[in-house]
């Protein structure tokens, strides 16, 4: 009989025992995207969790480093990696693209990947930024995420913080192409790529319920849908255009609300889930 228990009681060990995955830690590489998980509170309260928060609530045996730097863009990481202080992880995302798109920051070529051509490139500091991650641990998995679109931004903190959205080029870029750039890395690198551009629920569309403006000469708010508000005049003294009912996939535009977030934590919990 004790043997019977003895074996019962060792095969519901290896049951456990497979269900129970090992600890891992996260280092989550980005911009304001990734930052603002941590604080909500500069949300003006539009935002309550962010992506990470959903995946380790999914994943609780992921453990979540914060590295998101507001307003920072690939160039920005190149040009600091040796005094960011990056941490020793087990798995790295890197989640960037979007504000090099709108400081026109220069996509490049694989050429420049390639041959290590330095900071001047999109290319290029992905290929500064990856050699580092590898530097601090050779065998941690990199997942690559690609920026989203963006509908027209305006900073809820500061209305003279403003930018028209993914829907046209700056200076001659299109943030698709940025999309394009990081596909083409993860996947001549063999790395696991998230596109986020081409997710349905976040395009442009879906960014926004709508822009409210004023009619320069009547001063009667209305509120535009996209495509309408595209070229319509905005004054930072105006009355906010995104009141919380004009929340959808973001809350200003660029930054996503919390349906934003759901969305980029469900492209990225199947790829974190492989990780073993």
């Amino acid at each position: 009989m004790k043997k019977i228990t003895l074996l019962l009681c060792a095969g519901l060990l290896a049951v456990l025992l497979a269900f129970t995955h090992r600890p891992l830690t996260w280092v989550a590489i980005g911009d304001s995207i990734t930052y603002l998980n941590d604080h909500p509170d500069e949300t003006g309260g539009r935002m309550k969790k962010g992506y990470l928060t959903d995946v380790v609530e999914k994943l609780d045996y992921i453990h979540y480093l914060n590295h998101g730097h507001n307003g920072w863009t690939t160039q920005n990481f190149a040009k600091s990696i040796d005094k960011i202080d990056l941490p020793v992880g087990d798995v790295y995302t890197v989640f960037l693209g979007t504000n090099d798109w709108w400081h026109s920051h220069r996509i490049g070529t694989w050429g420049d990947y390639q041959n290590a051509t330095g900071d001047s490139t999109i290319y290029g500091c992905m290929r500064v930024l990856l050699d580092k991650i590898r530097s601090l641990n050779k065998t941690a998995p990199i997942i690559l995420i690609t920026p989203m679109p963006r509908a027209d931004f305006v900073y809820i903190r500061n209305a003279t913080n403003n930018a028209y959205g993914s829907y046209k080029e700056k200076d001659g870029q299109t943030l698709e192409q940025v999309a394009a750039a990081i596909l083409d890395i993860g996947r001549r690198e063999g790395l696991a790529t998230v596109d986020l551009y081409h997710v349905k629920e976040l395009a442009v569309p879906r960014l926004v319920h709508f822009k409210r403006l004023k009619d320069s000469v009547t001063g009667v708010y209305k509120d535009f849908s996209y495509p309408d508000y595209i070229g319509r005049p905005f004054s930072p003294s105006d009355e906010y255009p995104y009141p919380p009912e004009a929340m959808e996939m973001t809350y200003d535009g660029l930054h996503p609300s919390d349906a934003g977030h759901a969305v980029i934590a469900e492209k990225l919990i199947p790829v974190l889930k492989k990780i073993k």
